[in-house]
């Protein structure tokens, strides 16, 4: 309840100034980050990019061990991934399959980085008051201040903080990609599928795909990438094996705290689908560049200009 008032009165600040508001906007997001990961719901979303449209079932707890996490899609084949902590489980071929721990969080716990330069990078303003299913939510807008990052729509519950809805608008300000909660309980959550998760299970009902090089040793590669978008930074670099890939691929990410690039860096071994080319979906665009012997990968939440842009500045200054 505490929480609650001191949220709802952010709203009233609102209006004051518009350097207050975008202020009070940073705190919005700083509250949605905190309530993605602190909050007990359970809810039916959707995702929608171009025609495609995509729903899932999702309950978040939160006990004294940590979070759980169950998501369920409800279109197309069976599938299930629960999370505890930093483990990762998925149902698969009729029993759980541990795989590689995920890193960034994804709807409607997206996490966000670098906080502080947001106001660097973005426009932060607070655009209404909307309902979305159910819940009274604060609207806000984060307006790139370049044409090389996409603008942010957001919508958080009033009283909790937490991420009702999420777009990324192109430069039409139409959506690229959009998740939104059509069914939500918050608070008051069934937690007795919790006994049978797999960090729960006996052993020998699991079966672990996961390996200590899934997910990388962090490296030193010697590449850079001379044009990266302002306010954009190095979170990780590492070298790491890849399913279908004959070596080790070099991975950089880069974030500006609301949108994330990776730069995947492989030998060019030949093979005919290695060439240059651009794809999307939704939000994400990817680049394929061959040079120099290498086979680049530009993957982004950006738009097409920029992961291009990133490939063609891709450079190695000889540091191993």
């Amino acid at each position: 309840m505490k929480r609650g008032i001191a949220v709802l009165s952010l709203l009233l600040v609102v209006g004051n100034a518009c350097a207050e508001g975008r202020q009070v906007s940073l705190d919005w997001l700083k509250t949605m980050a905190f309530a993605g990961h602190q909050t007990d719901y359970s809810g039916v979303f959707v995702y929608q990019y171009g025609n495609r449209v995509e729903t899932s079932r999702i309950t978040h707890l939160v006990e004294a061990d940590g979070e759980y996490e169950k998501l369920e899609c409800l279109d197309g084949p069976k599938r299930e991934i629960i999370r505890h902590n930093g483990h990762v489980w998925e149902f698969h071929n009729h029993k759980m399959v541990r795989t590689s721990s995920q890193g960034r969080g994804k709807f409607p716990s997206l996490l966000p980085e670098q906080l502080s330069a947001l106001s660097a990078n973005y426009q932060a303003s607070q655009v209404g008051v909307e309902r979305v299913a159910g819940y009274d939510a604060q609207v806000i807008l984060f307006q790139p201040r370049d044409n090389l990052r996409y603008a942010h729509k957001l919508w958080a519950h009033n009283a909790s903080g937490l991420l009702l809805k999420a777009s990324v608008l192109d430069d039409r300000k139409q959506p690229v990609e959009q998740y939104t909660f059509t069914q939500l309980q918050i608070g008051g959550i069934d937690r007795s599928w919790i006994k049978s998760t797999p960090s729960m299970a006996p052993q020998g009902r699991i079966h672990d795909e996961s390996t200590p090089a899934a997910a990388g040793m962090p490296v030193n590669s010697g590449w850079v990438v001379d044009a990266l978008p302002a306010g954009f930074r190095k979170t990780m670099e590492i070298q790491r094996p890849m399913r279908g890939r004959h070596a080790p691929v070099t991975q950089l990410v880069f974030s500006d705290g609301l949108s994330a690039i990776s730069v995947f860096v492989e030998p060019d071994d030949g093979d005919e689908d290695d060439v240059n080319g651009l794809s999307s979906r939704g939000a994400m665009n990817l680049y394929h560049k061959v040079a120099n012997g290498h086979l680049v990968t530009v993957v982004g939440e950006v738009p097409a200009r920029t992961v291009m842009q990133v490939a063609d500045s891709l450079r190695n200054n000889g540091a191993q």
